[in-house]
């Protein structure tokens, strides 16, 4: 169970969220804010751009758009497993937007009661 403390909570799930990125591409965010409220945890983070992506976009774009587009969903698996094995949460739902051109991704935890 995560603290009541915000800071120490915001702490913790800043942690997670890079533990997921280090798991599925090798290395954590490169900016990484984190907000609750109410029943919202938004995390606002800018990825490292990965060689083999950056390979693949100039060779194959359209196979490159795929790929986020799975790793997008895959990302969201993960960190929701991670979020209810760590926590006593129940989530209603995961939300995730990335945009491969600025590395950018919002990721919007939409929890079934307040924290």
């Amino acid at each position: 169970m995560l603290p009541i403390n915000t800071n120490e909570t915001k702490k913790l799930l800043s942690h997670m969220y890079n533990e997921v990125s280090k798991e599925l591409f090798g290395f954590g965010t490169t900016v990484l804010k984190v907000t609750v409220e109410l029943n919202v945890i938004t995390f606002q983070a800018k990825h490292r751009r990965a060689p083999r992506s950056e390979a693949l976009e100039g060779e194959v774009p359209s196979l490159k758009q795929e790929v986020d587009f799975h790793m997008s969903l895959l990302y969201k698996k993960k960190l929701r497993q991670k979020l209810e094995t760590q926590t006593d949460w129940e989530i209603e739902a995961v939300l995730r937007d990335y945009d491969s051109a600025t590395q950018r991704a919002f990721t919007n935890i939409v929890l079934k009661e307040t924290i």
